[in-house]
């Protein structure tokens, strides 16, 4: 379906696994977030291509985690490095990419170092610098992992995730993951942890010269909006979308953003819905 694959590249020692899905003449690259440190996308091609398959109609679409092995104190631009090498290893010349998250701030670094190979750009409920919400948080979550208390860190990103349409779902559904689906080892996601704490862009941020789409949520109880508002105000020309009432999770909790996220992607720009 919607030519779902599952891969595993190879560049120099690191294996990193990815899935692409669709047909699309353009290619968008999916960064997700802290999330992969706790479950890569390794096997997800036909999940991916069934979750995302509105864009699976209008782009070839890859996601990539980050490498198997990751090695004590790997950076987010060390991450995105890894990702050039992916793309070179895949053939893949250039393409829009789309960051959620800890995605948003390795995306930050592949628009930097590695210009030539992004075309569109979308930064989303991410940050350039810590800030003490952030800190707060991720310092909770690393001490929960260093516990091995899986169900509290799953419950307590819910909560801190969703609106409150949602999050009672959304912490019944975590209470039953973190029962059901504790990782073997929390490395991975404390090297990603600490690799969101110490990421820092801001001063680099000018420097970034594709077209450039912010997204954030007002509620955002995780990275914060300000975070958002402070990427735009240091990117030259970048759009910048806020949602009122969603907060981390809102590029699950509503189609608008996919919609907006894809047509930015397909013109590098944003234009008015057409009338109905």
């Amino acid at each position: 379906m919607f030519h779902a694959k599952n891969g595993t590249v190879l560049t120099g020692e690191a294996e990193t696994d990815y899935v692409r899905f669709g047909r699309g003449e353009k290619t968008l690259i999916l960064i997700p977030g802290l999330g992969d440190g706790l479950k890569t996308v390794r096997g997800m091609a036909l999940p991916f291509a069934l979750l995302y398959r509105g864009l699976a109609r209008e782009f070839t679409v890859y996601s990539f985690s980050r490498r198997r092995e990751l090695a004590p104190h790997t950076g987010t631009r060390e991450m995105a490095e890894d990702l050039a090498r992916a793309m070179d290893a895949l053939g893949i010349e250039k393409a829009s990419v789309v960051g959620v998250s800890q995605g948003g701030m390795i995306a930050e670094w592949l628009a930097l170092d590695h210009p030539e190979k992004v075309e569109n750009l979308v930064l989303t409920v991410t940050l350039c610098r810590q800030n003490p919400t952030e800190r707060e948080v991720v310092g909770r979550w690393i001490g929960m992992a260093e516990r091995g208390d899986f169900t509290e860190l799953m419950v307590d990103t819910a909560k801190r995730t969703y609106s409150p349409r949602r999050v009672g779902r959304a912490v019944t559904a975590a209470r039953l993951a973190g029962k059901l689906a504790k990782p073997k080892s929390f490395d991975r996601f404390l090297i990603q942890a600490e690799a969101c704490l110490s990421h820092d862009a801001y001063g680099a941020l000018p420097g970034i010269s594709c077209p450039t789409f912010v997204v954030g949520g007002e509620d955002d109880r995780i990275v914060t909006a300000e975070a958002s508002r402070e990427i735009a105000a240091r990117i030259p020309g970048s759009v910048l979308l806020t949602y009122e009432g969603l907060g981390h999770g809102l590029y699950e909790e509503t189609k608008d953003f996919w919609e907006k996220a894809a047509a930015f992607c397909r013109d590098g720009e944003l234009r008015p819905a057409p009338e109905r």
